[in-house]
């Protein structure tokens, strides 16, 4: 009775076991390259990245969230933005629900804080603010780091850091 009952239970948990889970692990230099632009699109000017700051996640179907520096001096965004970050799976930072699709993001240092805006990149709009708070002392300082999931769940801007959730 009992094997029964189990034979009959099986085809229908099958299903459940047998889909793919995304996986996240980062993502090589070659793959950031391929993804992310050398001039990133922000608004209604074309802005250099600083690539060797490129960091970023991959996931099993080979969607990639990834982020850069840009380098701002001279144009319209300086002190607006700061980075440009490439969502191809969606994400949640903080409060911030983010579909696939190109964005900014700037901050504004606070004591123990930073409170960092995520802006739609072709057309400026906000999308949300969430906090990055202070890594204990001690910490490496990274200028921009997308660590995965399965290790920290978090972006690292300098001394701070975001948690965040990524999607499938």
């Amino acid at each position: 009775m009992k094997f029964s009952a189990l034979a009959l239970l099986l085809p229908m948990l099958t299903p459940l076991i047998a889909q793919p889970r995304s996986t996240w692990r980062s993502a090589t230099p070659t793959e950031l390259q391929s993804v992310l632009p050398a001039r990133a699109q922000v608004e209604k000017e074309r802005i250099e990245t600083e690539m060797r700051t490129a960091s970023g996640i991959i996931n099993s179907q080979g969607k990639i969230i990834a982020g850069v520096v840009l380098i701002t001096a001279g144009y319209s965004a300086d002190g607006k933005y700061s980075h440009y970050f490439l969502v191809q799976a969606p994400i949640t930072i903080g409060d911030v629900a983010l579909p696939a699709g190109n964005y900014v993001l700037g901050w504004q240092r606070g004591e123990d804080t930073l409170d960092v805006k995520f802006y739609d990149a072709a057309t400026g709009e906000e999308r949300g603010t969430a906090t990055a708070h202070r890594l204990p002392t001690g910490s490496r300082v990274e200028s921009f780091r997308i660590w995965p999931p399965s290790d920290h769940p978090m972006i690292q801007i300098g001394r701070f850091a975001l948690q965040y959730t990524p999607g499938s």
